[in-house]
């Protein structure tokens, strides 16, 4: 039998600075610890990835990769009020115990200055949305 390697887990924010209930999850036997596999370095390569992502689909699929490894919903719509630049968009992570604070406020700032630099993602995400009034399918 081999001995089983630790798995770098997110070290605790300073008290009374976050919100993540780092300690809730880690007491509850059956919750989803994937969140706290992202430790500080990995978020700084995923921010890097966020940075490089040059199409709609590459989009699509970092999203998907956030979900299916840390188990984040990650939302990126049209504000209702409209959008005329990237910051009509919403763009939130989904609510998760584990994480943090400085988390949920790096990876929204990451997509927004990468659609900035691709407007083309934009279109193509307002589109798949249907809000440039493409014509319906049949």
């Amino acid at each position: 039998m081999q001995p089983s390697i630790p798995v770098p887990i997110r070290e605790a924010c300073p008290p009374g600075a976050c919100t993540c209930e780092r300690e809730k999850l880690l007491g509850d036997p059956n919750g989803d610890t994937r969140i706290l596999l992202l430790t500080k370095d990995q978020e700084k390569k995923l921010i890097a990835r966020i940075e490089t992502i040059s199409s709609y689909d590459d989009l699509k699929h970092v999203q998907e990769r956030i979900h299916d490894q840390l188990g984040v919903l990650l939302q990126i719509s049209p504000s209702v009020h409209g959008v005329r630049t990237v910051r009509g968009l919403t763009i939130q992570l989904g609510p998760r115990p584990g994480l943090c604070r400085k988390t949920q406020q790096a990876i929204p700032a990451a997509i927004r200055r990468c659609l900035e630099q691709n407007p083309h993602i934009v279109y193509a995400l307002l589109d798949a949305q249907d809000l440039l009034g493409a014509p319906p399918q049949s």
